[in-house]
């Protein structure tokens, strides 16, 4: 395994809070992780809830995407090592 650390974005699509869990977990590693919310995102839901405190708690940025920031997510897509879209 590599020592070298990389840099992950997480774009939650489809399955939002599968993706949410998906970047919690990768927070065990060392790389730098970043999650790109596309379209809306029920923050009331517990499961959400649960997974945006984790996140915050491991100091990892949730981006609400919209069409209005496209050159900013395109940046985030071209400075990352690893892009999951989930």
């Amino acid at each position: 395994m590599s020592d070298e650390t990389k840099s992950v974005l997480m774009v939650a699509r489809n399955k939002k809070v599968e993706a949410l869990r998906m970047a919690t977990g990768l927070t065990l590693l060392d790389d730098v992780i970043r999650v790109a919310v596309m379209g809306d995102l029920d923050r009331t839901d517990p499961d959400v809830e649960l997974q945006l405190e984790s996140l915050d708690f491991a100091d990892v940025p949730v981006v609400d995407v919209d069409p209005d920031r496209a050159a900013e997510f395109a940046e985030m897509i071209v400075n990352s090592d690893v892009v999951y879209v989930v």
